[in-house]
């Protein structure tokens, strides 16, 4: 048993910390790496099985223990499976290092660290990434990564031969599998409902959480690593409304960033954050759920036709959105993005990357305001007949510097959170700050319709705006967002979504506003939008689903008088 226990410096305090120098097995190492991750690392996991639960009932004391060594002692057994002579002490300090960063966000943020939030990590950029950063991670660093990775590189390894080892770590692995087994059977009643009642405790084990998302996420998807993608809508055409010698067309598709619905004004916030969009004729739909609770999920899957009420992710991303079905009828997409981009739902479109300009007023330390997707609309490329549909990504309200999101003028609701350090301020601030950038979000909205009014007589002009999903701001001490979509709050799923035609669009295409108005009061989601987009476009497909189209019911049969729809060839898809 000596070569399984632990240096004395590991577990002494700060102040009396001395590099033990007796050789230790891999198993040692492993098993003190196992109950440092159980009583440091894992803060959040152990809030969340006392939280119904008092200190003063020895019913208590027993899960804490069982849930104590079960969790040891899985680890321990996992890390048995890893560990090998040469790579023991790199490996144990990469852990130690993301254990250290994922730990300190799930404490501050109330976040998890499952694949799809673990895909949105690795797919942020360093302009996202540098807003994390702060004083409070580098003390998390120093003394739960640094210090015991130190005390790591101090302990001598014990050698032994390859076939005594192999019999050392098989006896230690079932041993360890074992008392496990043991342990939660003791407790099992108490362990089931505590892991029924608190779904999310699952996703709160550190560093098997994100060691499990990681082992999905690499999981081979080849038809995206290749850049390949299944096309869908190969049969799309223009119908009647795009009859020869009608005006151009320009559909402007907003897609907003990280805005909840429950600080919309148009929804009945007690606030009106979207006051210039209160002074337009638009509509508003009040009850719009997300595909996902991040970009990187929902982006893709609101751009197909399949959305979350049929989900498969790996059909979703190996296939193409609902973009390339409107190319192929005949119009021209472009892209316009002032955020991390498209996620694959423009490949192969044209896509204008305006994130890393340094326009005067707008730009500054490599970030830029919203209204730059506004700046030079009408250098925008069009089709052969003047048509266009622009998609512009927001920045939004993305997270945690919200208070970077606008400029001085919006900075109305006082006092305000200008750190992204959401922890160091008081709830109040952070929602001040977020109001305030949605008062500029919805400006940006306000402005992007008013240059369609403007352009109205020489073309025919809507906007359809909603945001990709919500944000959580301190509500049961959760903050930003991504939480599996079975466990996260109503904030981070439901979303605004708004709509604006002119009068010529709407006569056109047969739209009636009034109509859209009353079914704008009904339950929406993202499903719904590459229907509605389809729908509104008079783009005629066998993969589009009436019962899926928001306007369905609400245009008239005006546009499909002309007759059928006229065959309009594709132009040639651009490359790269």
């Amino acid at each position: 048993m000596k070569l399984l226990s632990c240096p004395a410096a590991v577990l002494a305090p700060p102040g009396l910390l001395l590099p033990a120098r007796r050789p230790m097995s891999q198993e040692g190492l492993a098993l003190c790496a196992s109950l440092w991750f159980t009583l440091v690392s894992n803060a959040s996991f152990w809030h969340g099985v006392l939280e119904d639960r008092s200190l003063a009932e020895p019913a208590t004391w027993g899960v804490l223990a069982a849930c104590g060594i079960a969790l040891t002692l899985l680890q321990f057994a996992g890390l048995c499976l890893l560990l090998g002579e040469r790579w023991a002490r790199p490996l144990l300090a990469a852990l130690l290092v993301a254990t250290a960063c994922g730990a300190h966000f799930m404490q501050r943020l109330g976040i998890v660290l499952d694949s799809s939030m673990l895909r949105n990590v690795l797919a942020t950029d360093w302009k996202e990434a540098r807003e994390l950063l702060s004083f409070g991670l580098l003390e998390t660093l120093a003394w739960q990564a640094a210090l015991p990775a130190w005390l790591l590189y101090r302990t001598p390894l014990l050698r032994r031969g390859w076939r005594r080892a192999a019999t050392r770590r098989l006896l230690a692995l079932w041993a360890a599998l074992l008392v496990a087994a043991l342990a939660m059977l003791l407790v099992f009643q108490d362990l089931s409902g505590l892991m029924r009642n608190h779904k999310a405790l699952r996703y709160q084990i550190m560093p098997g959480t994100y060691v499990h998302a990681l082992a999905r996420l690499v999981k081979p998807r080849q038809p995206v690593w290749l850049g390949t993608r299944e096309p869908i809508g190969t049969d799309a055409r223009l119908g009647p409304a795009w009859q020869p010698g009608r005006k151009p067309v320009l559909f402007m598709l907003v897609v907003g960033e990280t805005v909840r619905a429950a600080n919309w004004g148009l929804n009945g916030y007690a606030r009106q954050t979207t006051p210039e969009l209160a002074a337009l004729d638009v509509v508003n739909f009040a009850e719009v759920s997300t595909c996902g609770t991040n970009t990187e999920v929902s982006l893709p899957c609101m751009f197909s036709p399949w959305g979350r009420r049929d989900y498969d992710e790996q059909r979703i991303l190996s296939h193409e959105s609902l973009l390339h079905v409107l190319r192929r009828a005949g119009l021209r997409v472009t892209w316009r993005d002032n955020q991390s981009g498209c996620k694959g739902v423009c490949d192969g479109l044209t896509l204008q990357q305006l994130d890393s300009l340094t326009t005067a007023g707008l730009c500054t330390d490599g970030l830029c305001l919203d209204e730059i997707l506004l700046q030079r609309l009408e250098g925008v490329a069009t089709d052969p007949q003047g048509n266009q549909v622009v998609v512009l990504h927001e920045l939004g309200n993305h997270g945690p510097a919200y208070f970077k999101r606008y400029p001085a003028a919006f900075r109305r609701y006082l006092p305000t959170c200008d750190s992204t350090e959401l922890r160091n301020c008081t709830r109040e601030q952070i929602v001040n700050s977020y109001d305030n950038a949605l008062l500029y979000g919805d400006h940006v909205l306000g402005q992007a319709i008013r240059r369609l009014q403007e352009a109205q007589s020489e073309r025919d002009t809507a906007l359809l705006y909603v945001s990709d999903h919500g944000e959580s701001l301190g509500e049961n001490g959760l903050y930003l967002h991504g939480l599996p979509y079975a466990i996260a709050p109503a904030e981070q799923t439901r979303v605004p979504m708004v709509m604006w035609f002119s009068r010529g669009y709407a006569e056109r295409f047969g739209v009636d506003p009034g109509c859209l108005k009353d079914r704008a009061r009904r339950p929406a989601s993202h499903d719904h939008l590459f229907h509605t987009v389809l729908g509104l476009l008079d783009v005629r497909t066998k993969v589009y689903d009436a019962e899926m189209d928001l306007s369905a019911g609400c245009r008239t049969p005006a546009a499909a008088r002309a007759g059928t729809p006229i065959a309009v060839p594709a132009a040639p898809r651009p490359q790269g």
